[in-house]
């Protein structure tokens, strides 16, 4: 069975065409600037090659409508028609507490994706606009939501509430949610996959690191906690946003630089973080070419969002009073050779000793990269959300 895989932003659609249950990659691509000028849908070629198609698209419909197209064109299509297409996978970011797995989409999970808006903005409107651009393209195909927030809905109470009064919580859902959860159930069953080690009977830190960063303790194949809370603002310093800070600075801030909800929020998301500390760029590939160039901002800016990650990760070894499997995933996990080693380093009181040797020569493909007397298995795992999406998918659509 052929499954359309769909990750909808605002301004951007992410597909691939997964043939299942193998697995196997048909086509892939991205549509970008979606409703600006210069829109255009990027190709990648079965052999690598990369091919782009400019066209005016100003919304969702128009751009899934120009993928499916391109799908059954002669020169760089895979289908010869439509009806190959069996299902229909998307990537909905935030579910709430209403969703601990995925589901089939109903117009009622619509519904209850529309009422949390009010805590994803930017992704959930999206979302919505592409399942209801697929049910007018392909009418018959039954699609299937894969929540980010669902893998963290094991979460105990104790560690989900915010110690703000209770009443609040309740009538806003105030509560740690997490995200970025379908990578780190695919992380995490991949690298016990490779370990041999049992995915119900094992204590795993999952870091899913890049420009946007989270990080989980899973406890026998369910999150005790994450580092994400109840927005993409909680926990590790990310590309444009500060991770945790004192809530009495933004109080402080905002008075004393007069600056309005919209504007604090935009110094938040967009300006703090590793861009606002070095000022150069939020790239880390940017970052360290200043740091060879001698820019102590950009120095001190990878020192912190190093040093986050190794704090973060004693703290939910502790939470789970122990570790067997620790694995970084995202795109500076999966390339940043000087962060997994500063985060590894000097740990075997946890247990985690690394091979620096190997662990240089690893740039975006799996591997064990802990010494073969390490007690906690180290693994660079890239992720695979795409494949996760239309696993879920086949199986809910072939109950």
């Amino acid at each position: 069975m052929k499954i359309l895989v769909l990750n909808c932003g605002s301004s951007s659609v992410k597909y691939k065409l997964i043939d299942m249950p193998e697995g196997t990659v048909v086509a892939q691509g991205q549509v970008e600037k979606l409703g600006l000028k210069g829109s255009f849908l990027k190709v990648k070629l079965p052999n690598g090659e990369k091919v782009i198609l400019e066209k005016p698209l100003n919304e969702h419909t128009a751009a899934i409508d120009f993928i499916l197209q391109t799908m059954l064109s002669k020169e760089y299509g895979c289908l010869k028609s439509l009806d190959e297409i069996g299902a229909v996978g998307h990537r909905l970011v935030h579910g709430g507490d209403r969703y601990s797995t995925s589901t089939l989409i109903t117009e009622d999970v619509i519904n209850d994706v529309n009422a949390f808006t009010n805590l994803a903005p930017l992704h959930n409107p999206a979302t919505v606009s592409g399942v209801r651009a697929v049910t007018e393209l392909l009418p018959k195909v039954p699609q299937v939501g894969v929540f980010d927030t669902a893998f963290q809905q094991s979460m105990p109470e104790y560690v989900y509430r915010y110690a703000l009064p209770y009443e609040y919580c309740e009538k806003y859902g105030i509560r740690k949610y997490g995200f970025h959860g379908t990578s780190h159930r695919y992380i995490s069953k991949r690298a016990c996959e490779i370990t041999g080690i049992d995915f119900n009977h094992s204590k795993i830190v999952t870091a899913h690191i890049g420009n946007g960063a989270s990080m989980n303790a899973i406890v026998n194949g369910k999150v005790l906690d994450t580092s994400l809370g109840m927005t993409t603002m909680e926990g590790l310093i990310m590309g444009t946003r500060s991770g945790n800070l004192d809530a009495g600075a933004l109080l402080f801030l905002g008075k004393e630089a007069g600056l309005s909800y919209d504007e604090l929020s935009d110094v938040i998301y967009k300006k703090s973080g590793v861009v606002g500390v070095s000022g150069v760029s939020s790239d880390m590939r940017e970052i360290e070419e200043a740091i060879s160039q001698g820019n102590e901002r950009a120095k001190l800016a990878l020192k912190m969002y190093d040093y986050q990650i190794r704090k973060y990760l004693g703290a939910l070894a502790a939470a789970m009073g122990g570790l067997d499997i620790l694995v970084f995933a995202g795109g500076v996990g999966e390339n940043q050779v000087s962060t997994r080693e500063f985060v590894c380093d000097n740990m075997e009181f946890m247990g985690i000793e690394i091979d620096k040797k190997l662990n240089a020569s690893v740039h975006g493909t799996e591997a064990v990269i802990s010494t073969p007397n390490s007690r906690v298995k180290v693994l660079v795992v890239p992720t695979d959300e795409e494949l996760m999406i239309a696993s879920d998918t086949y199986e809910i659509v072939n109950k």
